[in-house]
């Protein structure tokens, strides 16, 4: 079956992905392709129960005690829900090209950072038997991981909202940082370095601009 393309935005918290994503869409638009704009999670949807629990702290303050299988699932679920309901017909449109603001790469992130070292390689065959064998939902074509230092994206994080369940945790931000090292070597993601310094990152037009020669270089468009 004929289909679009997937482009996932990754990074830890506040490195950027929202903010580039939708300058992405816009300037994929300007240059008339049909783009489309996806969130994940998907807050404004009943699926994301789960997802809001966990990251509210109303299942357990300690992030440790949901475990990475239990918690990855609560993530899945609402990305087949998402999938479904908001962008499986416009994917289906060999014209399409789908930006997700994050994706399953997410649990290879946040999720195999609760993870025993000796069983990350298990952990990332795990999800991804689950969401792409089992849920069906479609592989991305390009991940672009954002890399910023996580003292610049703790700082961005406190100027925007109360840190959730994950931002809260420097030691464990530490670790997702070395997971998303591994999942992108292992995967073979689009690494953007976003920071200018250890204490300062690029301008938002620079990094879009790199952002768009790799999509270019990917014959994505």
């Amino acid at each position: 079956m004929k289909h679009g393309k997937i482009i996932v935005f990754e990074g830890l918290d506040g490195s950027g992905k929202c903010t580039q994503s939708k300058i992405l869409v816009d300037k994929l638009r300007s240059m008339g392709k049909n783009s489309q704009w996806v969130s994940i999670p998907n807050y404004n949807s009943l699926s994301s129960g789960p997802v809001k629990m966990y990251l509210n702290c109303e299942i357990s303050k300690n992030l440790y005690d949901i475990n990475p299988y239990a918690a990855s699932s609560f993530f899945a679920v609402d990305r087949i829900v998402n999938y479904l309901q908001i962008w499986k017909k416009n994917y289906e449109k060999e014209d399409s090209i789908i930006v997700c603001d994050r994706y399953s790469t997410s649990n290879m992130i946040y999720q195999l950072a609760k993870t025993d070292r000796n069983n990350w390689d298990n952990f990332l065959d795990w999800v991804c038997d689950l969401e792409y064998n089992k849920f069906k939902i479609p592989h991305p074509d390009i991940v672009i991981y954002l890399k910023v230092p996580i003292q610049v994206s703790q700082e961005l994080i406190k100027a925007r909202s109360s840190p959730d369940l994950h931002e809260s945790n420097l030691e464990f931000l530490y670790s997702c940082a070395e997971a998303a090292e591994y999942s992108a070597k292992k995967f073979n993601w689009c690494t953007v370095d976003c920071s200018k310094d250890e204490n300062s990152i690029q301008s938002v037009d620079d990094i879009s601009l790199q952002v768009l020669d790799l999509v270019n270089k990917k014959n994505i468009i």
